[in-house]
């Protein structure tokens, strides 16, 4: 498909995306309307959410709704004024997530619950009410993992934990609607450059040094941009992936498959 086919690969095509407001989520909601695709934006920040769609250039302006993935309530909105805007759902990506470093020492049940519950639960939620929808219009959900998912690191059990839970519920998820035409797949990145890190915790200093360290630990030696995994998420979500499903794709410049020596 040439870049000018592209831009209509998703005409026709409404997508949902969790975490809109920033990193990954911003660059894939900007894709995605270039590509066609009427929107539903969530965040739990209405000003960045508003600032993303200001620079989104599609063919249909944005449903913006402001929510907390941890509050029940908010999930089933999110997905009744979907619904109820544009009579549809054809694309779920579940992109928003939160990274804290923890220990097995130091990791306390309230933090274990605050991340396992955005990272994972409200994923679930969120993806269950969605699913009669997909089934109606044969559409498929990207799941945003991590290559923490696949390997183990030390100082983030909880992140990895939860994400290493993404990673199976997707490949759950492929097997139980394959029978309904319904794809499932995650993309898991790498360090890509986005707030994540300090959002979590880390000081200027920390992650400068974060940054630094990443042209070492990824063979194709540099960090990622939250671009590279949007271009990963249009594929997936895409019909040139029409018999992918249940898929792990890491986008990581090469982290997954590394060992120190």
């Amino acid at each position: 498909m040439s870049k000018r086919d592209k831009t209509s690969q998703f005409d026709g095509k409404v997508a949902l995306i969790t975490g809109a407001a920033s990193g990954i989520g911003a660059a894939t909601a900007k894709l995605f309307a270039e590509r066609g695709a009427s929107l539903a934006l969530t965040d739990r920040n209405l000003d960045k959410l508003k600032e993303v769609a200001c620079d989104i250039s599609g063919k249909t302006n944005p449903l913006l709704i402001s929510g907390e993935l941890t509050n029940d309530e908010d999930i089933k909105s999110i997905m009744c004024q979907t619904i109820e805007h544009f009579g549809k759902l054809d694309i779920l990506v579940n992109n928003a997530g939160i990274l804290e470093s923890n220990s097995i020492e130091t990791l306390d049940l309230e933090q274990y619950d605050r991340i396992m519950n955005i990272n994972t639960r409200s994923m679930y939620h969120l993806t269950a009410l969605a699913v009669p929808h997909l089934i109606k219009t044969k559409g498929n959900i990207v799941n945003l993992g991590s290559v923490t998912g696949l390997r183990a690191f030390p100082g983030v059990v909880a992140y990895c934990m939860s994400k290493a839970a993404v990673v199976q519920f997707t490949r759950c998820a492929a097997l139980d609607l394959a029978s309904k035409q319904v794809r499932v797949n995650s993309v898991n990145p790498g360090m890509i450059m986005t707030n994540l890190h300090k959002s979590g915790g880390m000081t200027e200093e920390q992650y400068a040094e974060f940054v630094k360290k990443s042209y070492e630990t990824h063979a194709m030696g540099r960090p990622g941009q939250p671009e590279e995994i949007a271009r990963g998420i249009a594929f997936l979500a895409s019909d040139e992936a029409s018999f992918i499903t249940g898929v792990a794709l890491s986008i990581d410049g090469g982290k997954h498959a590394m060992c120190p020596r």
